[in-house]
């Protein structure tokens, strides 16, 4: 008897852009780029093994050498930078994949080592971030940024214009608005980081200001059927907190409405794991307010990505570390095939090894 095809591997589309699949690589630092934070050679390699996936998303990709806070990790803002990312959306293409690039500035979670001139890391308010940078040498404090004077605002905004428009001229099939995982646009959204006074804080509606001129920004430049937005908002922690992430995350999902923009992508895990007891799930609130494409992604496996796409729960799944450790998932998921367990200890840094050499099925 033939088996029923799991609606996870039907052809799906999201916004303006069809895709074979609802299978979507989440974006994952590797830290592999070279000098200039340009992506090495190698990297096309490895998303183009993974373009079976319906969806790729880059891993976080900085809009500026403000926006760095990590060694090794790619930019999209200097002419070298989109050169390195045309040979990877080259190679996706090539092997009937579909990529775009995830737009990223760390804010405050960044040293004055990575910053221009070694300034302070900027935010929406002068206050640390409670857990350490990685560094080349060890984990290393955060230290207080400087609070975002209003008149620069517009300036961040018209960065990610720009690496919008740099990610077009490197063959991206569109971006993904990095809002997530207590970076600079989860900064300004959340109440516990945001303190500002002027009309960029205080309410709901303020703190949404940031994210809905860096939308349009972008809109302007790719159409709104190619550009997402990836939230944690669920997944807090102490200096990373909001008051009422159900109004925050309504007033977000108006807004990704408003814009037509073409998917929402939240972590928001099957497990409860990274939950304080009774916080809320927010993937309904999203549902309700926004009629785009709903990723989610945080820990499912084939069986648990099937039952959210038949209850409703999503349109499609975003894999983390089972896409990288199998790069031929999709056929893994469709043969009800073993997995290969990943590699920790060589997620960051390094060449081919636990990067471009994962076994696939024969």
């Amino acid at each position: 008897m033939t088996q029923p095809t799991l609606k996870l591997l039907t052809p799906f589309t999201i916004g303006d852009v069809p895709v074979a699949n609802r299978i979507v690589l989440a974006p994952m630092t590797r830290s592999r780029a070279g000098e200039g934070n340009v992506v090495a050679p190698l990297t096309a390699t490895y998303y183009a093994q993974r373009a079976s996936g319906g969806l790729l998303i880059t891993e976080g990709t900085q809009v500026s050498q403000e926006g760095v806070g990590y060694p090794a990790t790619p930019g999209v803002h200097t002419d070298a930078q989109v050169a390195g990312w045309r040979v990877v959306t080259d190679a996706v293409h090539a092997a009937g994949g579909k990529i775009f690039a995830q737009l990223w500035h760390v804010g405050r979670m960044s040293l004055p080592a990575f910053q221009p001139n070694g300034g302070l890391p900027v935010a929406p308010s002068a206050l640390a971030d409670q857990s350490n940078a990685f560094t080349a040498t060890g984990p290393v404090p955060y230290g207080v940024p400087r609070a975002l004077e209003t008149a620069e605002i517009a300036r961040i905004v018209a960065d990610f214009g720009h690496a919008a428009r740099n990610a077009k001229a490197a063959g991206f099939d569109g971006v993904e608005l990095h809002g997530a995982n207590g970076y600079l646009i989860d900064q300004f959204l959340r109440d516990g980081s945001n303190q500002r006074t002027d009309q960029y804080g205080g309410s709901v509606a303020n703190r949404v200001r940031f994210l809905g001129e860096i939308i349009d920004a972008v809109v302007a430049i790719w159409g709104p059927g190619h550009v997402g937005i990836r939230l944690s908002l669920p997944v807090s922690r102490p200096s990373l907190t909001d008051s009422d992430p159900v109004a925050l995350v309504t007033a977000i999902a108006q807004r990704a409405e408003q814009a037509h923009i073409a998917y929402v992508h939240m972590i928001q895990p099957v497990a409860g794991v990274m939950f304080a007891a009774g916080q809320p799930q927010l993937a309904p609130v999203i549902r309700k307010h926004y009629h785009g494409a709903l990723i989610l992604n945080g820990g499912y496996a084939g069986d648990t990505a099937e039952a959210a796409l038949q209850a409703g729960t999503a349109d499609a799944i975003a894999f983390g570390v089972p896409f990288l450790a199998n790069p031929d998932l999709p056929a893994r998921i469709a043969a009800g095939a073993a997995l290969n367990p990943p590699q920790y200890d060589k997620l960051y840094g390094g060449g081919a090894e636990g990067y471009t050499d994962y076994p696939t099925l024969p």
